[in-house]
């Protein structure tokens, strides 16, 4: 699936294109499904602006969408150790909405056992994501955690996984995904079109806010002192740097003041954090949730699907 320039999905095509060079010590995979994460969207819009610096002024300098993958490791270069050809793995690729990606071998962990390649292909970015919220509050048994944006891809896996650090845990999402984020271990749920979360002032020993745009101010209202609130994601904001930079800027000034943290987070895409991940997989604690199954061929229908908001849990792309 390539991407002609920035815009909707009419900037997408399906086509054929040369097999990904590798490098030294990246690791060739036969690509068995695909996560669709929500910076897929971003990459595809090229929204807010200032992405466009980093990735490609008038298109994307990578042609390939995708950055999720699980799969077969069909060839490795010559500085790979870890993974041999056959290896069933997951993790982070170049173009990884193709046959084959290229990825880093440092980005890669051992599938999981007891998840299929599409539970996997949902986990890395996401889950990655939450796990590095969750270390950034510090989260442990005992505390109080709110995730915001729960039924989400990210907020999916940041429900699960404070659960089964021992937290308590209240999920805000909309009243039809209600039911969902109960299953996924929240004890309590907010709906954030009828309440606010902040309202009632000091609750929470910790925030994990991946799916909103709450102002700095109304989440430090809503710690108790010590409480850390981490700012993993965000849409809106003005279209050069969106509401990530403008709220996590915010943020870092206000943590300044008393002894209530407000944290930023960018997503370190690593292996060892996800066989992490594959722990808990392996142990039942975290269960990739899929939302919908979609063909390469059909990535335009799945990003409609992703944007319309009604999305619970992982959208997932299959050959």
């Amino acid at each position: 699936m390539l991407q002609t320039g920035y815009g909707g999905p009419e900037v997408l095509r399906l086509a054929e294109h040369p097999l990904p060079q590798l490098g030294a010590t990246e690791v060739l995979v036969q690509v068995r499904a695909a996560g669709l994460a929500r910076a897929a969207w971003h990459m595809m819009t090229g929204k807010p602006y200032l992405l466009r610096a980093a990735v490609g002024l008038r298109r994307p300098r990578q042609p390939v969408m995708g950055h999720n993958l699980a799969g077969t490791v069909a060839a490795v270069g010559a500085g790979v150790t870890r993974f041999r050809i056959g290896d069933e793995v997951y993790g982070i690729g170049r173009g990884t909405f193709a046959g084959f990606s290229a990825a880093p071998e440092e980005k890669l962990a051992f599938k999981p056992a007891g998840l299929d390649f599409e539970q996997a292909a949902v986990v890395p970015l996401s889950g990655l994501t939450a796990l590095q919220a969750l270390d950034a509050a510090r989260v442990a048994a005992g505390m109080k955690v709110l995730v915001l944006g729960a039924a989400g891809g990210v907020g999916s896996f940041a429900v699960q996984m404070a659960r089964a650090a021992g937290a308590e845990v209240t999920g805000a999402c909309s009243a039809g995904k209600a039911e969902f984020v109960r299953s996924l271990g929240a004890a309590g749920i907010i709906d954030y079109a009828r309440e606010d979360f902040a309202a009632a002032g000091p609750r929470f020993d910790a925030i994990i806010d991946v799916g909103g745009n709450p102002s700095p101010a109304r989440l430090r209202r809503a710690l108790v002192p010590g409480g850390t609130a981490v700012l993993a994601g965000g849409e809106g904001g003005n279209r050069l740097t969106g509401a990530i930079f403008e709220r996590q800027v915010g943020g870092a000034v206000l943590s300044l003041f008393g002894n209530r943290r407000l944290k930023g987070l960018m997503c370190r895409e690593n292996g060892k954090d996800l066989e992490r991940i594959s722990a808990m997989t392996e142990a039942g604690t975290v269960v990739p949730r899929i939302d919908s199954r979609y063909r390469l061929a059909d990535v335009a229908e799945a990003m409609r699907r992703l944007e319309s908001g009604q999305v619970c849990g992982s959208v997932v792309l299959v050959p």
